[in-house]
C-alpha cells in the first residue's frame, strides 16, 4: 500500500500534459499538409520514367510522410486523438 501512495503522491506532483501543437491549429495544419500531399501526388505522375527511380521514390516517400501527419492532424482536430 505504501508504494501506491507514493506513486499517488508522484502523480499528483506532475504537470499536467501540454502538447508541443495548438489544438486550434490543427485543422490549419492538417490542411496544409494534406494539401502539400495531393500537389505532390500530381507532381508524381508528371515525372519522367528513369531507370533508377530516386526522384520518383523521393516525392513518393516525402507524399506519403506528408499525407500521414496530415491525416492524423484531421483526426485529431475532429477529436479523435489517436
Amino acid at each position: 500500500m505504501a508504494d501506491y501512495q507514493q506513486a499517488k503522491v508522484a502523480f499528483d506532483a506532475l504537470p499536467p500534459f501540454a502538447p508541443l501543437v495548438p489544438t486550434t491549429a490543427l485543422p490549419y495544419l492538417a490542411l496544409v499538409l494534406l494539401a502539400s500531399t495531393f500537389g505532390l501526388a500530381f507532381y508524381f505522375t508528371t515525372l519522367p520514367k528513369d531507370s533508377f527511380p530516386s526522384r520518383e521514390l523521393a516525392v513518393a516517400s516525402t507524399a506519403s510522410l506528408l499525407g500521414g501527419f496530415g491525416i492524423v492532424a484531421l483526426f485529431c482536430s475532429v477529436g479523435v486523438y489517436v
